[in-house]
């Protein structure tokens, strides 16, 4: 990656835009460069796909869960397990972490009996021995492109090849 392809991404997260020609407005990178340079950033895996960012709230999905989760120590178990928690219905993100907690699951749900409905699926898997989940109150910050987290100069000096 160089300067022009930190811009091209910092312009994508900032704006939420993937058009070539807006892409050309907001850095002044050429067009025929901004297709070149999206090619290669697809090519590469960073760019993976062009959703458009939704309001969760809106379309009634509001109530963030966090859940923690322990499980059973066993060999491969995080594999396992958390591919046990990505495939229930409503899960949207699972970590696996280090520390006192085996795993991280957020979930963007419509109510508390969706809350009730999920824990006891995680508490179905055979190898969970326990869990914790707490509501959000109030989102502080959620960012859905990190990159708007660090300043150009920043990304410039860390992902740059120079």
């Amino acid at each position: 990656m160089d300067e022009k392809d930190i811009r091209i991404l910092k312009a994508i997260a900032a704006e939420g835009i993937n058009s070539p020609d807006k892409l050309q407005e907001a850095t002044g990178i050429p067009k025929s460069t901004i297709h070149y340079r999206l090619n290669q950033l697809r090519e590469e895996g960073i760019l993976e796909n062009d959703i458009m960012d939704m309001n969760l709230e809106k379309i009634g999905l509001s109530i963030t869960l966090i859940s923690e989760v322990w499980a059973e120590f066993k060999e491969g178990y995080h594999d396992r397990v958390g591919e046990k928690l990505a495939d229930i219905e409503g899960v949207n993100q699972v970590y696996f972490t280090m520390g006192d907690t085996d795993f991280v699951v957020i979930s963007h749900v419509t109510s508390r009996q969706m809350v009730e409905s999920l824990v006891e699926d995680y508490e179905a898997i055979d190898e969970i021995r326990r869990t914790s989940s707490k509501f959000v109150i109030t989102t502080v910050k959620d960012e859905p492109r990190p990159i708007n987290d660090f300043e150009f100069e920043t990304l410039e000096e860390a992902l740059t090849d120079d």
